[in-house]
């Protein structure tokens, strides 16, 4: 296969509320900052993708907008996805391995902050037995957070652990939402306290492919896709063993992730319980540095935040922290899509 690496990232402040801005204004500083990264003009690039939600944003090829970003001449080959743009950047680097592009610009953004994002999310359950239930996002984590504690995998002293070390870690990370420790609080909804759960923010993320010879044109150390899979868990929660993520680990497999160590992971793990399934999964020890960035738990933009992890493990590669890096991303409640990316420096 084609050698296909990241090559630059940017990303913009998470914020609880950008009302004050529109999709295209939070967008352009962020893409102009990648392009800038590499030298390179939006009509150079052979490719670009995107993810988003229009039914997030509450308005439909409201991605066609966001596109002003991107610019309107010349004309570019382009694609959307309906996801997390961690798997816009997938069909890029389908993209790239065909020979059809040496390059890729993929971006995402979400806006979440308009709306009770909570209810919102129970319209990705199964329509004929779960969503009219209405059980929002944080409470069926509960019960994902319930089956581990009942199992004996962790306790909230654990996942309190995660939550510390998270925000403790997003201090040095200038676009997080939440940074340093945070009291644990109340209940939001048992076993889960408001520290186990992410911020709800609005924010954007964009990444930049090359292939080959053009990535080592582009970049003095970049970061290598070395694997990349994604799978999906079945869509009925009561089928599923919620301490376990199968689907993870086939990901992972089929990535390459068990043929080395990795000495770094960023795992979309929004909720603290699910950083405890995920670590099972891709068996990962103490000895590997878990969301240096803070993860999702200091910053959880809707449609970015799994786009960014692999974003944060390129830039770590790129900076010398890290030699082989493991990048995850999901979807969907309780885990239910997982894409597993296995990136490494030359």
């Amino acid at each position: 296969m084609r050698e296909v690496a990241i090559v630059a990232f940017g990303q913009s402040d998470h914020v609880p509320d950008s009302a004050a801005v529109s999709e295209v204004e939070m967008l352009m500083p962020v893409l102009n900052d990648v392009l800038g990264r590499a030298a390179l003009k939006a009509g150079e690039i052979d490719f670009v993708c995107s993810g988003s939600s229009d039914y997030l944003a509450g308005r439909a090829f409201s991605f066609t907008m966001a596109l002003d970003g991107v610019g309107a001449w010349p004309p570019v080959a382009e694609s959307h996805v309906e996801m997390d743009g961690a798997w816009a950047l997938y069909e890029a680097w389908v993209k790239l391995l065909t020979g059809e592009a040496d390059t890729a610009l993929v971006y995402s953004y979400g806006k979440s902050s308009p709306g009770d994002l909570r209810e919102v999310l129970t319209r990705q359950l199964d329509p004929y037995y779960m969503a009219p239930l209405w059980p929002d996002s944080v409470a069926l984590a509960a019960l994902q957070a319930q089956a581990l504690l009942d199992a004996g995998v962790t306790d909230e002293r654990a996942l309190a652990g995660v939550a510390a070390r998270s925000r403790t870690d997003a201090a040095a990370n200038p676009h997080a939402q939440l940074r340093g420790e945070h009291p644990m609080g109340e209940h939001v909804v048992a076993p889960l306290r408001r520290g186990d759960c992410p911020p709800i923010g609005d924010g954007a993320a964009a990444v930049l492919l090359a292939a080959g010879d053009s990535a080592r044109r582009l970049c003095d150390r970049p970061a290598w896709i070395r694997g990349i899979d994604h799978r999906i868990e079945a869509h009925a929660l009561g089928v599923r063993d919620l301490t376990d993520s199968p689907s993870t680990r086939l990901a992972a497999e089929r990535a390459g992730a068990f043929e080395r160590p990795v000495d770094t992971a960023e795992l979309h793990a929004p909720f603290t319980s699910q950083e405890i399934v995920l670590r099972r999964a891709l068996r990962l020890g103490d000895e590997v540095t878990i969301n240096p960035s803070g993860g999702a738990l200091a910053a959880n933009p809707m449609m970015a935040a799994g786009l960014i992890r692999l974003g944060e493990a390129a830039a770590r590669i790129q900076r010398g922290a890290s030699r082989r890096a493991l990048a995850h991303a999901t979807s969907g409640p309780c885990l239910q899509q997982n894409l597993v990316a296995v990136l490494e420096g030359e």
